[in-house]
């Protein structure tokens, strides 16, 4: 039976086609599926090597690297759309990388891990945290959208500055967050970790971990990778952003439904693959921290960084977001905080993140075009 690795593996047969296809002009919609595919691989990639140098570094250095990192492809195609000028597409992206993790990522792992687990359970207290700090997000989202609202002609000049600002509070909280987790109250995450180490070696179902504990990574090796990685994700990111418009279009999609459905998981999907494999081996805190984590650091990292590179771009990034994109990420992290804050979860509660996903889905995919957002 082919792992995720092998699978990685094999789906990079598709940087070279869709190399070739943007050269030999195979046409917007053949590049834009073939180089989103391509960059599914690359982020795996990224992943690893970044996993396989954290392990050098140790755990507080690694720990960060895996933390800056742990977005690095969504904040790569982020850049390249922005300095595109699909504004709409990257804040779509951001809310809907958000609204990915905690219903579609955090519900398939709930789902499949509840099939062959009747009950899974994980840190509560890590989750409260978690939940506490999406909602300070979620207001940081929420604010500069009211204030566009409820203001009578706010400049764009005012928008940005009150974006930017907002963003810098947030890498701020960012900060404080990896502070928490990594130094002054890394025991609450490393119970759950503990826990799922000593079942493993109880059952004897899972010998890599043994296996990669036994051997030095090489560390130039897997800079090489994390680096050729990179910039292979920048170059299919461009090839991406330049078929985006032509090719949804084509396809009959609409700009928001690609920004906020169909970017996500092209970035995501590596990484979403990671949580639901390890769900199903009933190491649901890992799972949740994946999901949960991934979130935070779009909303708290990610997203900043992308207002203030839109600052020296001269691209009029803001926090100014489509309303009904706004009730999306509410509901979402609603839900999520909800059915994880018991610290334990089934089937059923997996199949209702994934109901709250598809709902949202289809939303989005019947929104009809907004001036503006296109």
């Amino acid at each position: 039976m082919l792992n995720t690795k092998t699978i990685l593996s094999i789906l990079l047969v598709f940087i070279p086609i869709s190399i070739a296809g943007h050269f030999l002009e195979w046409g917007s919609s053949a590049i834009f599926i073939t180089s989103a595919i391509a960059i599914i691989p690359l982020a795996g990639w990224m992943g690893t090597a970044t996993e396989e140098i954290a392990v050098v570094l140790g755990p507080n250095l690694g720990g960060f690297l895996n933390a800056t990192f742990g977005n690095a492809t969504e904040l790569i195609i982020g850049i390249v759309a922005l300095n595109a000028g699909l504004v709409s597409v990257v804040k779509a992206s951001i809310t809907g990388s958000i609204i990915g993790n905690l219903l579609l990522v955090m519900g398939l792992s709930m789902f499949l891990g509840g099939l062959r687990f009747k009950e899974q359970k994980f840190q509560s207290v890590v989750a409260r945290l978690n939940a506490s700090a999406m909602n300070l997000a979620v207001i940081a989202i929420l604010v500069p959208t009211a204030v566009n609202a409820t203001s009578d002609g706010i400049s764009q000049n005012t928008m940005q500055n009150l974006s930017g600002a907002v963003a810098v509070v947030l890498i701020a909280v960012y900060i404080l967050t990896l502070l928490f987790s990594m130094k002054t109250h890394s025991y609450l995450y490393e119970v759950g970790v503990a826990g799922n180490e000593s079942e493993d070696s109880a059952s004897n179902t899972d010998t890599e971990s043994e296996e990669h504990s036994e051997h030095k990574p090489n560390l130039l090796l897997w800079i090489s990778v994390l680096l050729v990685a990179t910039l292979a994700v920048a170059f299919e990111s461009e090839l991406l952003v330049d078929s985006l418009e032509e090719a949804t279009e084509t396809l009959g999609l609409t700009t928001l439904f690609t920004g906020v459905i169909v970017v996500p998981i092209i970035g995501n999907a590596a990484e979403h693959a990671t949580a639901v494999t390890v769900a199903m081996k009933n190491k649901m805190d890992l799972s949740v921290s994946v999901a949960v984590g991934s979130s935070l650091q779009i909303a708290l990292f990610v997203a900043p960084v992308l207002i203030l590179a839109g600052l020296l771009l001269g691209q009029p990034m803001d926090l100014n977001f489509n309303p009904f994109e706004l009730v999306a990420v509410v509901v979402a992290v609603l839900i999520a905080n909800s059915v994880s804050s018991d610290g334990r979860s089934d089937w059923l509660e997996g199949a209702l993140l994934l109901a709250a996903y598809a709902v949202l889905g289809l939303a989005f995919y019947y929104h009809p075009v907004i001036e503006g957002l296109s």
